[in-house]
C-alpha cells in the first residue's frame, strides 16, 4: 500500500443536499483501494443508528470516530477515550441552565437535555422528527467519548468560553458543534492510525471541509479541502477541490495522482 486516503463524512462524503454519497466519490473511493487504505475521520460515531447504513455502504479501512475519541479497524477498537463523570455533569448542568441541547445519540437513543429544540430542528429540516429519547442525566453512568451541542453558534461559543478543557468546532451548516476535548482530534487519530498500519504521516492525504477538520489538514502529507469548506480550512490546505456535489472528491483524487480518471 501506498499510504492512507482519509475522508471526513458531512458535506466532503455526504452530499446534504441529497444525503447521498456522489457516485463520483464512490467510484473514487473504489479506485483508491488498489492502492491505498482508505479510512474515515468524522466528528459521527458511526456505530450509532443515525450513521451505520453510511458505515456500512462504504466499508472503510478504519474509522476515526467522534473526532478522535473512538478508533476502530473493522470490529476491533484501537482506541477510545471517555468523558470523566465530573466533566459531564458539569457540562449538562451548565446546559440545562442555559437553555441548550447538549447530548449524545447512542445506538437507537438519544440523551439531550432541553430535547424540544433539537425536535424544532429536525422539523426544520427533516419535517419530522424520529428521535427515542432518553434522559441525559442517565449519561453519567454510561461511557461516553464525546457529546455535541445543537443550536446557534452562539450556544456553541457559550459553552467553549465556560470550558477551558473542551473544543466547539462548528458543523458544516452551523446547525451545531461538536464537543471534543482538547486531548482528541482527527490529528491524532490520524497519527495512531499511521501507527497501527506502519504508514508515515507524510504519506497521507486527508479531505475536509469543516473547522473539526482542521487539525488533521494540516498534519496529513497533503491537506485537501472542499470548495464548499470553511474559508478559514483553506488557509491551511495543500489542496482546494471542487464542492461536494461537482465531483470535488474524484477531480482531486485524479489531480494528485492518487487514481487514473
Amino acid at each position: 500500500m501506498r499510504g492512507i486516503v482519509s475522508f471526513d463524512m458531512d458535506m466532503t462524503l455526504l452530499d446534504h443536499k441529497t444525503f447521498q454519497i456522489p457516485e463520483s466519490s464512490v467510484k473514487a473511493i473504489e479506485k483508491l483501494r488498489e492502492n491505498y487504505l482508505v479510512i474515515l475521520a468524522t466528528g459521527r460515531d458511526m456505530d450509532s443508528h443515525h450513521s451505520v447504513a453510511l458505515k456500512d455502504q462504504i466499508h472503510m479501512d478504519a474509522i476515526i470516530h467522534t473526532n478522535g475519541a473512538k478508533i476502530t479497524v473493522g470490529d476491533k477498537v484501537i482506541y477510545k477515550s471517555f468523558m470523566s463523570r465530573e466533566l459531564k455533569e458539569k457540562l449538562l448542568t451548565f446546559a440545562v441552565d442555559h437553555n441548550l441541547s447538549v447530548g449524545v445519540t447512542i445506538g437507537n437513543e438519544d440523551y439531550y437535555t432541553h430535547p424540544e429544540n433539537v425536535t424544532d430542528m429536525d422539523k426544520k429540516k427533516w419535517k419530522e422528527c424520529g428521535r427515542r429519547y432518553e434522559d441525559p442525566w442517565r449519561l453519567l453512568d454510561i461511557d461516553v467519548p464525546s457529546m455535541c451541542y445543537l443550536g446557534a453558534p452562539e450556544g456553541a461559543a457559550l459553552i467553549e468560553e465556560a470550558f477551558d478543557e473542551l473544543r466547539l468546532p462548528l458543523f458544516a451548516g452551523l446547525t451545531g458543534a461538536d464537543i471534543i476535548e482538547s486531548r482528541n482530534s482527527k490529528a491524532n487519530g490520524l497519527k495512531t492510525v499511521c501507527d497501527y498500519f506502519g504508514v508515515a504521516m507524510e504519506e497521507t492525504y486527508a479531505f475536509g471541509d469543516s473547522m473539526n477538520d482542521y487539525e488533521i489538514i494540516q498534519a496529513a502529507g497533503t491537506g485537501v479541502v472542499m470548495g464548499n469548506g470553511d474559508p478559514r480550512l483553506k488557509e491551511v490546505a495543500d489542496y482546494i477541490t471542487s464542492d461536494v456535489d461537482e465531483d470535488g472528491i474524484y477531480k482531486a483524487c485524479v489531480h494528485l495522482g492518487l487514481i487514473a480518471d
